[in-house]
């Protein structure tokens, strides 16, 4: 009797629940999150965040956040869909803007595509490129992949290889690197030099037998979308374009060149650039772990917060200009601005912790995060000062570019350099361009229109 009234209990258990499901409705399987196709059209695919697993509200307070950071334009992406936008991009996205040493990891796609295309080889000292008799043996032993991981051994002192562009005056910005002293073998020592990047540049130039510019044009901006009249890159007085900065290109377009990193170096059915040479660029060095092919490598490093996930690389410049790429999320984060992070140390805090502002930031953008676990992270605690201005500076690299001092190229100065005419000081820049933007009515003025 026992077992039969546990088999009518049994059954009638199972009746009432046939009965419930039949009189449910299944419940819907989880939508699979959006992804976009990228676009040479001026206007990128956008999803709402919720198609991409982001939340709305919380994605706000990260966008909301770098607002008040200076944060000019700000643009995320994942899955290549931009889901998120600053404040005030309406204004700044079409504008030509400096991203300072963003031009860098530029200069690195442009490496790799004409290593890509049999004219430059990474490995081969740069006597294989200069013309014959400039500079000496021990510079020319130099490779491109030590100019590639600033690892050249020339003596440093970044403002004052820098402000000569600022204030147009170098003669030939690549002639004098070749006379900066090696204070390290090459190879062996990373130093973060400007001049070593407007070098890289010059060879990428001899190497592809014609001006920078051009095959940039073609083989990197053309297929992307970016049109030669957006933008502006400044050449020094010899017509040589600048490799460490001084690119003024509109946030919109930077963000198509972080997309084509993102995506491996295909655009839609095109590739640009190997993906190859990109698992290469993003590569830390010997003698960096947190640098590779201008890319800089890994939470921690130079702005990177550390609580990021490990496969994170970014590129950067002054003043917290920044695209932060992280594949392990599909995830592109893309803004410029002017600093904006907070110190309690003043000037040299804002310039000696730039991490504060993406530490924040992410720290709110990873809490919109609701399809997949992310690091969490305490609020941003600053640690102490440990910065010596005077390493920026040195006195014989500014002399060079006179013709004065040790550090002076032979034949080399503001007047003439290796018996060619110089063009005068600011004569090359557009209408409306000055040192961070380029701004104005006049059809000459580089932006998007």
């Amino acid at each position: 009797m026992g077992q039969r009234r546990g088999f009518l209990v049994g059954t009638v258990v199972s009746v009432v629940a046939s009965a419930s499901l039949l009189a449910t409705p299944a419940m819907a399987a989880p939508s699979a999150p959006k992804t976009c196709a990228v676009t040479s059209e001026r206007e990128l695919e956008r999803a709402r965040p919720e198609q991409v697993g982001l939340d709305q509200g919380k994605l706000d307070q990260a966008l909301q956040f770098a607002a008040t950071r200076n944060r000019l334009n700000v643009q995320v992406f994942r899955h290549n869909c931009l889901v998120g936008e600053g404040l005030r991009n309406h204004e700044t996205g079409n504008v030509a803007w400096n991203i300072w040493s963003v031009t860098k990891s530029v200069v690195s796609l442009l490496a790799g595509i004409a290593a890509d295309q049999g004219a430059l080889d990474i490995s081969a000292p740069i006597d294989r490129y200069l013309p014959p008799g400039l500079g000496d043996a021990e510079h020319r032993s130099i490779t491109v992949e030590n100019l590639l991981t600033e690892t050249s051994g020339m003596k440093v002192g970044v403002l004052t290889e820098g402000i000569t562009a600022v204030i147009p005056v170098d003669p030939n910005s690549a002639v004098q690197a070749l006379a900066v002293d090696l204070i390290n073998p090459p190879g062996t020592t990373f130093s973060y030099s400007q001049r070593n990047v407007d070098l890289l540049s010059y060879v990428i130039e001899l190497a592809v037998g014609e001006p920078l510019q051009d095959f940039a044009q073609r083989e990197l901006f053309d297929p992307l979308g970016i049109a030669r009249s957006d933008y502006y890159w400044a050449r020094d007085r010899s017509g040589h374009t600048y490799g460490y900065a001084h690119l003024m290109l509109p946030p919109n377009n930077l963000a198509k060149i972080g997309l084509l990193v993102a995506n491996d170096g295909r655009w839609g059915a095109t590739r640009v650039i190997s993906a190859d040479y990109l698992r290469k660029a993003r590569t830390p060095s010997a003698a960096n772990h947190c640098y590779g092919y201008l890319f800089w490598i890994g939470p921690g490093c130079a702005e990177s917060p550390a609580f990021l996930p490990p496969d994170t690389f970014f590129m950067s410049g002054l003043a917290l200009q920044n695209v932060f790429f992280i594949p392990s999320l599909d995830l592109t984060v893309m803004w410029t601005g002017t600093f904006g992070n907070q110190s309690a140390y003043g000037a040299s805090g804002v310039i000696a912790h730039p991490e504060e502002l993406p530490h924040e930031f992410f720290r709110r953008l990873f809490a919109a995060f609701t399809d997949t676990p992310v690091p969490a992270a305490e609020p941003y605690v600053e640690p102490p000062l440990e910065f010596d201005a005077a390493k920026l500076i040195d006195s014989e690299i500014l002399l060079a570019v006179f013709g004065v001092g040790p550090l002076a190229y032979p034949g080399c100065t503001v007047f003439a350099c290796l018996n060619q005419p110089l063009a005068t000081p600011f004569s090359s820049i557009p209408p409306g361009c000055a040192v961070l933007v380029c701004v104005g009515n006049d059809p000459r003025t580089p932006g998007i229109r």
